[in-house]
């Protein structure tokens, strides 16, 4: 496996990453592998984490796929046991799954007078199950996975809890109320857990990414001709920077947030990594 740039050594670490079939969560997962962690690479679609598990293999590195409905106690229980057994006990979580729904997203940005009567998703008829939906794959598919793998932390020195938020936590976006206020939680729960767990000396931090391009959001942000929406005008207008983020640069935050030795005495902190994007006024 390649070597990291910060130097960040997890070599004999065990490592769980939930959500690993998406594109950021495999990019963790291959960059923990690459500093020399086993990696597991939990996913409701047991082929996408085991395409990129493969990939991991295949470097050299020590990894396994496992299927894990993160909303499922039991089942990620029974994932916990078996990671266990294959690689020895959990040192670092990630938790990465997560996600929204097109039946929490409003159609339009603003309400406007005579809005309610339209044949349209507005803030009156957004449906309660989809919002359900996405706050509880967002916080209870972060909160069930630490109840499983937490255990296999206690009474050990160096773990580490990493906590996947978002910019919608400090400032929420216009149409998916759901999703950002399901990230704000995200927030608050990793300062909770970081005081939880401070006596057993579990740290527990959190990235907020800023806007990276993925399947999951590529309707939003591009046109089907490829052609960027008035939604990534806006994003780009916003970011300082003028671009969106490439997977590889969550790598720095994540590697500083898990070194015990930069980054031990962090705890409770959420990161942002989105090109000035918070810190932009708009003028």
């Amino acid at each position: 496996m390649k070597k990291n740039v910060l130097g960040t050594d997890l070599s004999g670490k065990v490592a769980v990453v939930t959500g690993a079939g998406g594109v950021l969560c495999s990019g963790f997962a291959k960059t923990l592998a690459r500093a020399g962690a086993k990696v597991a690479l939990l996913d409701l679609n047991e082929e996408a984490a085991k395409a990129f598990a493969d990939e991991i293999v295949a470097e050299g590195g020590a990894a396994k796929a496992y299927k894990c409905n993160v909303l499922d106690k039991d089942v990620c229980n029974e994932v916990a046991c078996a990671v266990e057994k294959d690689f020895g006990k959990c040192d670092i979580l990630i938790n990465g799954a997560g996600g929204n729904n097109p039946r929490a997203t409003t159609d339009k940005e603003y309400y406007f007078a005579g809005d309610i009567d339209e044949d349209c998703k507005n803030f009156f008829n957004l449906d309660a199950d989809g919002v359900g939906f996405v706050f509880n794959l967002n916080f209870l598919g972060t909160l069930i996975p630490t109840q499983a793998f937490a255990k296999q932390m206690l009474g050990r020195e160096g773990c580490n809890i990493i906590n996947i938020s978002s910019m919608n936590a400090f400032t929420p976006l216009t149409k998916i109320p759901a999703y950002s206020g399901a990230k704000a939680a995200i927030s608050n729960f990793t300062q909770w857990l970081a005081v939880h767990f401070s006596k057993e000396g579990i740290r527990v931090n959190a990235i907020a990414p800023g806007f990276f391009s993925t399947k999951q959001n590529a309707a939003l942000l591009w046109n089907p001709d490829g052609s960027p929406t008035p939604r990534t005008d806006k994003i780009l207008a916003a970011t300082p920077m003028g671009r969106f983020g490439e997977a590889k640069e969550l790598d720095g935050a994540l590697l500083f947030l898990i070194n015990n030795d930069a980054a031990g005495f962090i705890t409770g902190v959420v990161l942002p990594v989105d090109g000035g994007f918070s810190s932009y006024s708009g003028v």
